[in-house]
């Protein structure tokens, strides 16, 4: 059977590079169930809990600008609690857990993803890599 729906995926393959928070959050509005100046929030269709979304710069340096944000979507019954900012700084590393994308076709007709969670927490420290030596490459 092929899989359908939205596929698990990992903070990491997500965002290898790490990401970082360049806005607040805010919940998402149901456009087809708002009318008449009352707006009505989105819910997820499986789960029945409440959509918020988060802006994200992916830290990848290679992307170019317009690829470098994009929004995450959290699942929750309470508003996520965005993690602070760097010192200095209006970004603020974080990390999300329960995550899944699932891929579609946008309006362009070009493949697109729209990334889920389930929950989002200060990002950890990333351990850099040490260069490999000369002597372990030979």
């Amino acid at each position: 059977m092929a899989m359908q729906g939205p596929i698990p995926i990992s903070f990491e393959q997500a965002f290898p590079h790490g990401c970082f928070l360049v806005g607040q959050v805010e919940p998402v509005k149901n456009f087809e169930a708002s009318t008449g100046g009352k707006t009505v929030f989105a819910r997820d269709k499986t789960t029945g809990e409440p959509v918020w979304q988060v802006p994200v710069m992916d830290g990848d340096a290679t992307l170019k600008a317009g690829q470098k944000t994009i929004a995450v979507k959290i699942l929750s019954e309470t508003e996520p609690v965005a993690p602070p900012p760097l010192a200095g700084l209006p970004i603020a590393p974080v990390e999300f857990t329960g995550m899944t994308v699932t891929p579609y076709v946008n309006a362009a007709g070009r493949l697109a993803y729209s990334y889920r969670a389930t929950g989002m927490k200060p990002a950890r420290p990333r351990q850099q890599q040490a260069p490999a030596s000369k002597e372990a490459a030979a």
